[in-house]
């Protein structure tokens, strides 16, 4: 009975230590996100109180409220060059990259979750290390094709190049669709339905959370995307909203109040966007993880 007591001391004790131990790592990891989320606010804030001051007023008091709030730096990036062209050119860029990347995605992780075929394991292996290379590999291969297709420095050439980049999208995917019963195919081809009619009536309208999930991921990403632009595209007229920043930020005393009003308004579509999906955004994640 001694003995017994001991064990159910010592296992006291135990559950004491990690239930403080997991305490204390909550606390800390809490701490951290606090301290980001601070920056992350205190910079944002920062950009837009300075995008509504003048460059005295920047350089007087850059961390302050403004002397007299001025909408001068929107007049001017809008007015005094190309700015509206840039955004039309990331809308663009963005919508149709996304879309396709979208489609060719959702179809191509169709075939491989529901049919059995030659080479399958190679395939799900290749789109998974697809995820694990970086995209400056593949920036020569592609430089050389759009040349061959007079392609470079054209805004449909960076569209197939991100329409093209489907390796994390198959992934979630593929995943979502082994959830959806297979009884659903069978029932519907014993009606006469098609595969594709299948895909589009049956299968895509159970996906609305994955497809919200991917394609938010994806558009932030192509709508932030510096690198691939900067190498791609060189003609002035099919510059982006990165580049155009990158561009002011080289003559940042000349430009500065236009550069916080640039990076501002870079920002507000994504901050709109994620706060109107944001739902569907965790419910994509959180609903694959747990099916999958």
């Amino acid at each position: 009975m001694i003995h017994k007591e001991d064990n159910m001391a010592r296992k006291g004790k135990n559950k004491e230590i990690i239930s403080t131990t997991s305490r204390l790592v909550r606390w800390f990891f809490s701490i951290l996100l606090l301290i980001f989320t601070s920056i992350t606010i205190f910079v944002l804030l920062s950009t837009l109180l300075n995008s509504f001051k003048t460059k005295t007023n920047i350089l007087n008091d850059t961390f302050g409220w403004p002397q007299a709030f001025s909408l001068d730096s929107y007049v001017e990036i809008f007015t005094k060059d190309k700015f509206g062209k840039y955004f039309f050119n990331s809308i663009i860029l963005t919508g149709c990259g996304t879309t396709g990347c979208v489609l060719l995605a959702a179809l191509t992780a169709f075939g491989i979750a529901r049919y059995e075929f030659k080479g399958k394991p190679f395939l799900t292996s290749y789109f998974l290390f697809g995820m694990m290379f970086p995209i400056q590999v593949s920036v020569l291969p592609l430089f050389i094709i759009l040349k061959k297709l007079s392609l470079l420095n054209k805004l449909p050439g960076l569209i197939l190049v991100y329409a093209s980049g489907i390796s994390l999208s198959v992934y979630i995917f593929q995943k979502f669709f082994r959830t959806v019963p297979t009884a659903l195919d069978e029932s519907a081809r014993l009606d006469g339905a098609s595969e594709l009619r299948i895909f589009a009536q049956i299968i895509l309208p159970l996906c609305k959370p994955v497809i919200s999930t991917v394609a938010l991921i994806t558009a932030v990403g192509e709508w932030n995307d510096f690198y691939m632009p900067m190498v791609l595209l060189g003609g002035k007229n099919v510059r982006t909203l990165p580049l155009a920043i990158y561009n002011y930020l080289n003559e940042f005393i000349k430009y500065m109040n236009v550069s916080f009003a640039a990076v501002m308004i870079t920002l507000v579509p994504i901050i709109v966007i994620y706060f109107l999906f944001s739902n569907q955004l965790v419910e994509g994640i959180t609903g694959g993880a747990v099916k999958g």
